[in-house]
């Protein structure tokens, strides 16, 4: 009986050990990201601007209680992603000093996270648009932010967000696919 048990207990060994079965751990998988096809359309309201978006994004008025008028939020609700843009209507040489003062501010609070910030001068004179764009690389909550000027009455500010925690290697294919549209916006941007 002894011998039986020690038999069954070798054969069972060696039946465990033998085998093609690949124990060895998964690697972490991403939901497979299917992109609408690029088709744009015209941003027309009372707001002292206009532009061209893209008809799979919605825009809504902020809903902060400190917003102010012509204030805007351009939802991705595919992407859970939001482009934030902030119209001042400036008034003096000072204001407008610290408008482009806080956009700067703002944009380089990222740099804790940040692995590099590229500042590119926008520059449309035959309609008035000038500004900077700044492209803010590595796990930082936002990885484009902007602000337009007709550099005499008009500014407005854009940042963009995705609702998620920030890390660059899981939102770079959206990234890339919505930072098309966010430059397609300051192209097409035009003040009334």
């Amino acid at each position: 009986m002894r011998k039986i048990v020690l038999f069954i207990m070798v054969v069972s060994l060696f039946a465990a050990c033998s085998g093609d079965h690949d124990y060895s751990p998964k690697p972490r998988g991403y939901y497979r990201i299917v992109f609408p096809e690029k088709a744009y359309q015209p941003y027309t309201s009372s707001a002292p601007f206009t532009f061209e978006y893209p008809k799979y994004a919605t825009i809504e008025p902020d809903k902060n209680p400190d917003a102010k008028p012509y204030w805007l939020n351009m939802q991705f609700p595919q992407f859970n992603g939001t482009l934030h843009l902030s119209y001042e209507h400036i008034k003096s040489k000072q204001e407008f000093n610290e408008l482009v003062e806080d956009a700067h501010k703002l944009s380089f609070k990222h740099t804790i996270k940040a692995t590099s910030i590229d500042q590119g001068s926008i520059y449309y004179p035959d309609r008035k648009v000038y500004g900077i764009y700044y492209a803010i690389d590595g796990n930082a909550a936002s990885s484009v932010q902007f602000f337009l000027t007709d550099s005499t009455k008009n500014y407005i500010r854009g940042a963009l967000y995705f609702n998620n925690e920030p890390r660059l290697d899981s939102i770079q294919p959206v990234l890339t696919f919505v930072k098309k549209d966010v430059d397609l916006m300051i192209k097409t941007f035009r003040w009334k």
